[in-house]
């Protein structure tokens, strides 16, 4: 069994109340219509009979992030079964990221789903949204600011809950000394990470940046922490693509630190299995998308909410190696 954290549980219920509003927004007839729109989405059809609306993701992902490629899967799914035509864009500059946001407004889409990883350069072209009347809702960071700037929602984790879940468990491995690798200053969402793992956990922990977009320069400085420092028993890095770089350092610098990681991808599977990896988080960003999309659309059609104020947990869920092989072929179609 999967060994879930408080927000995985409460994640779980608001998933149960997405899907239950689904059945109840697009039918009167229960279990049938339902039926329906899981056989046409299979098909690659609409499921619904709802105008083709236009909805806008923008998010803060750098180029050749594998974490986003799965949020962007489940919106564009969600968005062929909505009928929704689906715009998609990112950059890893705030600014930019502000830019095509208005660019969206501009074209006076339907909905707007974005990333606040790191929010004030965000917050004026929200407010502008807000004025003409374009719902939005906030996924994967930003959760702090989300309601404030008048997101419908903020779908994702809970960065500091997820924090504390890795904590706990580097706690319970009885590790005592452990490094957090941040790989992109300023996001809020990470700083927030390693904020609630200090909190939880037994032993003590500092921070380590580094240059995310520069690999080799990860892996030195990774490996240069350890060699400096052999007390060092366990290192978080907050991307899946870091796992590597971060076992990487390990084996070159001689140390014996366990390597544990945030989010999934293929790498991360087979190391877990391997036992290169003692653990990973798992925030599900499939549902991110997808649910962004989705609760867009029951917004648009019945006027939907969900949360209540408060953000829409999809995770964390601490995942070793025993949930890894189960995931394998979801993580294989790029689904978790």
């Amino acid at each position: 069994m999967s060994r879930v954290g408080t927000g995985a549980r409460w994640a779980g219920a608001v998933l149960a109340a997405v899907l239950g509003a689904s059945l109840v927004g697009c039918s009167a007839t229960g279990g049938k219509r339902a039926e329906e729109r899981a056989k046409a989405a299979e098909a690659g059809r609409p499921a619904v009979s709802t105008p083709r609306w236009t909805f806008a993701m923008v998010t803060h992902a750098g180029d050749g992030d594998t974490f986003w490629d799965i949020v962007q899967k489940g919106a564009k799914e969600a968005a062929a079964k909505d009928n929704i035509n689906f715009l998609y864009s990112h950059d890893d500059q705030a600014q930019q990221q502000a830019q095509f946001v208005q660019n969206a407004i501009d074209q006076r889409v339907d909905g707007i789903i974005v990333s606040l990883a790191k929010p004030e350069a965000l917050k004026d072209v929200l407010g502008k949204a807000a004025k003409a009347g374009i719902p939005v809702i906030t996924v994967n960071s930003g959760s702090a600011q989300s309601k404030e700037y008048g997101a419908l929602a903020h779908i994702g984790q809970d960065e500091e809950i997820a924090g504390e879940a890795v904590g706990t468990e580097l706690t319970e491995r009885g590790r005592k000394k452990a490094v957090c690798v941040l790989h992109e200053q300023g996001n809020v969402g990470h700083e927030q990470r390693c904020a609630g793992a200090k909190k939880t956990f037994g032993g003590t922990m500092e921070n380590l940046y580094v240059e995310g977009t520069n690999m080799p320069s990860v892996q030195a400085a990774v490996q240069a922490k350890l060699q400096a420092d052999p007390t060092v028993d366990a290192v978080v890095t907050l991307g899946a693509p870091f796992a590597p770089t971060a076992i990487k350092a390990k084996e070159a610098a001689g140390s014996k630190a366990e390597i544990d990681t945030f989010d999934l991808n293929e790498s991360v599977a087979r190391d877990l299995k391997s036992g290169a990896l003692g653990f990973a988080v798992d925030q599900q960003p499939y549902l991110q998308g997808y649910e962004a999309v989705d609760l867009l659309w029951l917004y648009r059609y019945n006027l939907n909410t969900l949360g209540g104020g408060r953000p829409v947990l999809t995770g964390p869920q601490i995942v070793t190696a025993a949930e890894a092989a189960k995931l394998e072929e979801f993580i294989k179609r790029v689904t978790r």
